[in-house]
C-alpha cells in the first residue's frame, strides 16, 4: 500500500471517529431522556422506543469503533 491510500485510510479513520463522538453525544442525550422519564413512561411505549434506539445506538458505536481498529490495523500492516 503507497503512503497516498494510507493518507486517506488514515482520513477516512478521522472521519469515521468524529461520527461516532457524535453518536455517543447523542446516545448520552437519549439515555438522559429515558432516564429521565416518570417510570410509567418507562414502562410505556415512549419508554420502549427509547431504550431500542439506545441500543441501536450502542451497538452503530461498537461497529464504528471495531471498523477504527480495523483501518488503523490495515494502515499501519501495510507501511
Amino acid at each position: 500500500m503507497n503512503n497516498t491510500r494510507r493518507k486517506q485510510i488514515e482520513k477516512i479513520r478521522t472521519e469515521v471517529k468524529v461520527a461516532m463522538e457524535r453518536l455517543e453525544e447523542i446516545l448520552t442525550e437519549e439515555q438522559a431522556y429515558y432516564y429521565n422519564m416518570p417510570s410509567g413512561f418507562q414502562c410505556s411505549e415512549k419508554g420502549d422506543i427509547a431504550q431500542e434506539a439506545t441500543d441501536s445506538l450502542e451497538d452503530a458505536i461498537s461497529t464504528l469503533s471495531e471498523a477504527i481498529s480495523v483501518l488503523a490495523d490495515t494502515s499501519r500492516k501495510w507501511k
